[in-house]
């Protein structure tokens, strides 16, 4: 068997153990082991490139900044941001039909502009927002599948450790990918918002009704979202105005959003305890799947098999803007059923190459940028996309009250609003590319 022919057989064998329901990072670990065994014979060569991965994969400075943004949500949690930031959008638009659901969706995204991470986004605002929802007669399923879609502004505004993760595979700028995510993620929120109103004329029965808030009280629930405005501008600002590295502006933004839960009273040493442990497991869990990507693209690699792809592709003469949308479609059906890194660390490699080869008439810089943040927001979309969307089963545990088809019917609203926003986006790049220079 040929390397070109074994790189071809390994996509089977890996997606087998992948239904089999083997950890992705295992499997993926496993494959690219099995691959260079076989490609190289097993001779010394396998073992050194066993040990130089390992030691290249965690040894690396770009992945320290994922610990920090992990961190740095653990803290914001912590430090009572998520509960200032639903109080703020509440007394703004709790009095209008479905406002209570708007304000759930304007702290998710204000949340996760300081988190970094879709699961955490969802899981931490349902704890505030869930009660509230019900309290004032929002029907089970309005309010699970509202929480799940705005969780997963989590990982697109940023900072977002699956951008992190695109612009290390890519060796591409961290603050560009981030100042490119921003205007997608205003255009989220705002259709999330949209979808929301027009849910509620549809189905009046499915959101209650709350008195309006005296504007005294809603200035001073605005003012006491200060630490979110604080170390957003402080990270991302800090960051794009050249004050400190990605890395050093995630460590500014853990250290910032730590002092912001001590000084609240949040802070115990139990609780800082348990937020490293948190961290270190979500971190190695990541690193892990990162590790196993690494021996399965590095097998890849050696067999040609993106580099044949992408040949392939160019000698059929398709359209570029056909592959794309292919692609697209791709990454629709498959983050129905893996999560979002996985998705990411074993498409990317393969992927990549063949957009990069295609014109789109734009510099490959710029392709590279707005290719990626496409790509984060239709695995997105898969987070919430039945039947194995991630932030649905979420969701789904912190209400168990709510039967998982009442969550699927309504989320497909929004999962409409999410297909609308790819279209826009990828007929008009410039939306996405406007703020790089």
């Amino acid at each position: 068997m040929s390397m070109l022919e074994l790189g071809y057989a390994s996509f089977p064998i890996l997606l087998l153990m992948i239904f089999l329901r083997a950890p992705i990072g295992l499997a993926m670990m496993l494959c690219g082991i099995g691959g260079l065994y076989f490609a190289m014979g097993g001779s010394n060569m396998f073992m050194a490139k066993l040990k130089s991965e390992t030691y290249s994969t965690f040894s690396s400075y770009s992945l320290t900044i994922i610990p920090m943004f992990l961190l740095m949500g653990q803290f914001a949690t912590l430090s009572g941001m998520s509960k200032a930031l639903f109080n703020a959008a509440e007394s703004w638009l709790g009095h209008r039909r479905g406002g209570v659901a708007m304000a759930a969706v304007g702290s998710c995204a204000g949340f996760g502009a300081i988190c970094g991470s879709s699961l955490a986004t969802a899981a931490t605002m349902s704890r505030v927002a869930l009660p509230e929802l019900r309290r004032y007669g929002y029907s089970g399923g309005f309010s699970t599948a509202t929480l799940a879609a705005g969780g997963t502004l989590g990982i697109l505004i940023p900072p977002s450790v699956i951008l992190v993760i695109y612009a290390i595979l890519t060796e591409q700028n961290i603050a560009k990918l981030f100042l490119a995510a921003f205007i997608p993620g205003i255009l989220a929120a705002l259709g999330y918002i949209i979808t929301i109103s027009l849910y509620v004329r549809r189905h009046p029965d499915a959101a209650g009704t709350r008195a309006p808030v005296p504007y005294p009280e809603r200035i001073r629930a605005l003012l006491d979202v200060w630490p979110v405005l604080l170390v957003f501008g402080l990270v991302v600002g800090g960051i794009y105005l050249g004050w400190f590295t990605p890395t050093e502006g995630a460590a500014v933004g853990a250290a910032g959003t730590g002092l912001i839960a001590l000084v609240s009273g949040n802070l115990t040493w139990k609780v800082f305890v348990d937020s490293i442990l948190a961290t270190a497991h979500s971190t190695a869990m990541i690193f892990f799947i990162v590790l196993g990507a690494g021996m399965y693209n590095g097998f890849l690699a050696l067999s040609q098999v993106p580099q044949e792809l992408s040949g392939w592709v160019i000698g059929q003469g398709f359209s570029p803007w056909t592959v794309l949308m292919l692609i697209l479609v791709f990454y629709l059906i498959f983050g129905c059923l893996m999560d979002s890194l996985s998705m990411i660390l074993l498409t990317i490699p393969i992927f990549f190459p063949v957009i990069s080869a295609l014109d789109f008439g734009m510099s490959p810089e710029h392709v590279a940028i707005w290719f990626g943040i496409l790509v984060l927001i239709v695995v997105e979309v898969g987070l919430i996309t039945p039947p194995v969307g991630m932030n649905l089963f979420i969701i789904n545990a912190m209400d168990r009250s709510t039967p998982m088809v009442q969550t699927y019917k309504a989320v497909m609203w929004f999962v409409a609003s999410d297909l609308v926003r790819v279209v826009i986006l990828v007929l008009f790049p410039a939306i996405t590319l406007f703020l790089i220079p």
